[in-house]
């Protein structure tokens, strides 16, 4: 196999992927590759003992309690909100919302920011290649309010073009919100020139982070994103469980996005007065071991080295476009010049979905469909595709067992 002299990014694979146990699962009598980390990846034994060690012995609830174990938990759970601070290099721990996750996360954004600063005849504006998760929330506040929804297109590549953006940005646009990385294209997105370009015009951003906070290191203050959120489950995390970042300044003048205990200072059935941020914007008990797991993720990637992780990922994703390329009738889908470790391919004559079951039944996971990006399966003609996306546990021995597959694949089905 070529694939063993292409590897020189410092990661030691093998000590890696003994920490994720599932890896070792038999899928079809074979050894699984999982392939199908931009829908959800795989969690590390730390993670999962952490979780293990929260009902053994820490089961309690946050905030309202002044026995040990409340207390005990309540430090622990506002510990995890630090590492999070710190990992974004947000400027207050404050700034960090625990959320059920990017859709969550978005949505409050939706409700809290637009009842505020968004009104009719007003323009919020997204991309084409954005995931259904920042399309909807906006398009139903748009619908409701009189408000347009303004769409960047993208380019054949799987870009946008600056120019667009630039010209899309008017006089009425209150809001930007796009994704950083595409979870369908891979496309890296220039956040930091996409936000300057709006704040020339006095107008926030919103960025979707789902698919780039498991790839490569994010600074909020740096790049001076006014919002900025993830999910923890595709960061190596718990599910149900996600991260709204947002400017102090914006979330003082935002509403509470729901209300109910956790949320208030006092109430009577004359007035409440809602509490500071972050608890306004965190009503009921909240996922407390998933925000403990998700900081436990966070470290565990930071112990590998965020830089590391980026550098194998990225000759992870450079053999495995020039294995791929080399298939008779594959069309990658997405070809920015900066991509993370995705993936998305057709093969002439092939419906994805027939790919994706006979890949399966040889132990491989990937993706198919239009991955809730179905405007952008409409722009490039396809019903949908064939999605491989790459973690720092993936291997290039794995690569080539999807090439393989490929070719049995397609053998199979012409």
């Amino acid at each position: 196999m070529e694939s063993q002299a292409i590897h020189t990014a410092t990661l030691d694979l093998s000590k890696i992927r003994e920490d994720f146990p599932i890896l070792l699962r038999k899928v079809g009598g074979k050894t699984l590759v999982y392939l199908d980390n931009g829908a959800t990846s795989q969690k590390p034994k730390p993670v999962i003992d952490a979780l293990v060690h929260y009902y053994d012995f820490q089961n309690s609830n946050i905030h309202r309690g002044i026995h040990k174990l409340s207390q005990e938990i309540t430090i622990a759970y506002e510990k995890a909100r630090e590492t999070v601070q710190k990992h974004l290099n947000a400027a207050k721990a404050e700034e960090i919302i625990f959320t059920k996750g990017t859709t969550d996360s978005i949505c409050l954004i939706a409700n809290s920011f637009s009842k505020t600063f968004i009104k009719p005849g007003d323009e919020i504006l997204i991309t084409e290649m954005e995931h259904h998760s920042n399309i909807l929330p906006w398009q139903m506040y748009c619908e409701e309010n009189g408000v347009s929804l303004v769409v960047v297109p993208v380019t054949p590549e799987g870009e946008l073009n600056l120019q667009d953006v630039k010209s899309l940005l008017g006089p009425k646009t209150k809001l930007f919100a796009f994704t950083h990385v595409s979870n369908t294209l891979g496309t890296i997105n220039p956040a930091k020139e996409l936000i300057a370009l709006a704040h020339a015009k006095n107008i926030p951003v919103l960025i979707d982070g789902a698919q780039a906070i498991p790839h490569m290191k994010v600074d909020v203050q740096d790049l001076d994103a006014d919002f900025y959120c993830f999910s923890a489950h595709k960061t190596f995390g718990p599910t149900g469980v996600g991260i709204l970042y947002g400017k102090e300044k914006w979330l003082n003048a935002m509403p509470p996005y729901q209300v109910g205990g956790g949320t208030i200072k006092t109430v009577s059935f004359k007035k409440t007065v809602y509490a500071e941020v972050p608890l306004k914007f965190e009503a009921g008990t909240p996922h407390i071991e998933g925000g403990i797991g998700l900081a436990v993720a966070l470290d565990y990637m930071n112990a590998i080295g965020l830089d590391h992780i980026a550098a194998y990922e990225q000759e992870l994703l450079a053999y495995a476009t020039k294995k791929l390329s080399a298939i008779d009738g594959l069309r990658i889908i997405g070809t920015a010049k900066e991509k993370a470790a995705v993936l998305s391919f057709v093969i002439e004559g092939l419906h994805p979905m027939d790919i994706g079951t006979l890949l399966d039944q040889q132990g491989i996971a990937v993706r198919t469909g239009h991955h809730c990006t179905q405007p952008l399966m409409d722009y490039y003609g396809v019903p949908g595709t064939v999605r491989a996306s790459f973690a720092f546990y993936n291997t290039f021995e794995e690569v080539d067992k999807l090439v393989d597959a490929l070719y049995k694949a397609i053998k199979m089905l012409t």
